[in-house]
Parts: C-alpha cells; sequence; structure tokens
C-alpha cells in the first residue's frame, strides 16, 4: 500500500466569522496543496472542513498519516465518535452532538480507507502544519477578497 502525509488546518476571523480550511499533502516524490472558506462558520467547522476535503483528494489506495492541530478533531475522531454513534448523535450530556453534518461525513468518508490520526502542536515546528495553517488563512484572505 502507497503511504502518503497530510497536514490539515483550519482558522477563523472571529468564531463564529470569516473562515479557511487548507491542507497540505506530501507524497513519495510530491505535493499538493488546497484552500478554500466559508463566509460564515466556526474554527471547529473549518477544522473538519480540512480533513474532510482532504480525504475526498486522496484515492482510497493510500495508506493515510493525517496530522491535525484540532484536538477537537482528533480527540473526535479517535475517542468521541463511538460514543456518539452508540447514543444516536448525541454527547455524554445528552445535548445534540455539534458539526454532526460533517462528521457523519467524515465517518462515511473513512470507511473504506487506512487512516493513523495523530494530533501535532498548532505553530510549533511541524513544518507540514505551519504550510497548513498557511493554506486556512489563504482561505479567510480568498473570502475576504471576494466579496
Amino acid at each position: 500500500m502507497l503511504n502518503v502525509d497530510i497536514y490539515t488546518d483550519g482558522a477563523c476571523k472571529g468564531n463564529p466569522g470569516v473562515g479557511g480550511w487548507g491542507f497540505y499533502v506530501i507524497y513519495e516524490d510530491s505535493d499538493y496543496k488546497m484552500s478554500g472558506g466559508s463566509a460564515s462558520t466556526t474554527n471547529n467547522r473549518m477544522e473538519l472542513t480540512a480533513v474532510i476535503e482532504s480525504l475526498k483528494y486522496i484515492d482510497p489506495k493510500y495508506s493515510v498519516n493525517l496530522y491535525t492541530d484540532s484536538k477537537y478533531v482528533s480527540d473526535g475522531i479517535t475517542i468521541w465518535i463511538n460514543n456518539w454513534i452508540k447514543n444516536g448523535w448525541r454527547t455524554s450530556n445528552k445535548k445534540d452532538v455539534k458539526n454532526k453534518d460533517l462528521w457523519l461525513e467524515l465517518t462515511d468518508l473513512i470507511k473504506n480507507k487506512k487512516i493513523n490520526w495523530f494530533w501535532v502542536k498548532g505553530h510549533s515546528s511541524s513544518e507540514g502544519n505551519n504550510i497548513a495553517d498557511t493554506l486556512a488563512n489563504e482561505g479567510i484572505n480568498k473570502i475576504m477578497h471576494h466579496n
């Protein structure tokens, strides 16, 4: 199986506010960058969107190492998700899971993929995460300068 590293990040000016997302994919012999945004969103939605968009892009033949600086995303997908599903998309305090639409899309996307999830400290020495952060901010700029 082929391996690929993906770094994702989301950003928001205000929360809610104008948001951006970005992902950076590193193959053995090349890389790929993509960003986008939304005029009215939250930081967590942008963090999730970055992951979703990156996984839509990746062929299932790749084994993915996915790096996020969002504890919300990393804990959500590796720890909380099974209980959310078991509890009918309710949290442990019986509240509706926020961003359920994106979590549903993500659970659907990961079904046929081999993914190792990693949390990295944001704004640290991780070059891949810093590139993803720059891309997320480019996503915000695209929205702000388009309107």
